[in-house]
């Protein structure tokens, strides 16, 4: 599946018009693995991969490079994602990213507190790339309100 990640609306100080920015996407997750595995699924797209193996290196490099989307996986060193999600929509820095949890564990209660705390999409390990890149066009480009 061919997917073209574009830019979301968001005020820039970059001078370049919006079409040409390639969207950040922060991958954050303990194994190198995975982080490779998810970029490589959304290779086809034009965005750049920002990547952090541990939680206060996920919460450090959103503060740092304001990515257009997180995505974050719950069991990681220096704290959970789940801590980082908080610290995430506590700020009013970060709180506008989306973030979508790509994560092996199987908790109910732990989808749910994730949904709670903010995350747009809770996809289960081992993510499938067609999986992966719908959230991620869902995650950039949300459907308009009616009502």
């Amino acid at each position: 599946m061919l997917i073209r990640v574009l830019p979301i609306d968001t005020p820039r100080a970059d001078p370049r018009p919006a079409p040409f920015l390639m969207p950040k996407i922060l991958i954050a997750d303990d194994s190198p693995f995975q982080r490779q595995l998810l970029a490589s699924f959304l290779s086809p797209a034009s965005f750049e991969p920002v990547f952090a193996s541990d939680a206060l290196q996920a919460w450090m490099t959103a503060l740092r490079s304001n990515p257009q989307l997180i995505l974050l996986d719950i069991n990681m060193p220096g704290g959970t994602g789940l801590e980082v999600l908080k610290r995430l929509k506590m700020s009013t820095k970060t709180q506008h990213i989306p973030v979508i949890v790509v994560s092996s564990e199987e908790d109910p209660a732990t989808e749910s507190m994730a949904r709670s705390l903010g995350a747009m999409l809770f996809l289960h390990k081992p993510v499938e790339q067609e999986q992966l890149c719908t959230a991620v066009n869902l995650a950039l480009h949300p459907a308009p309100h009616t009502g």
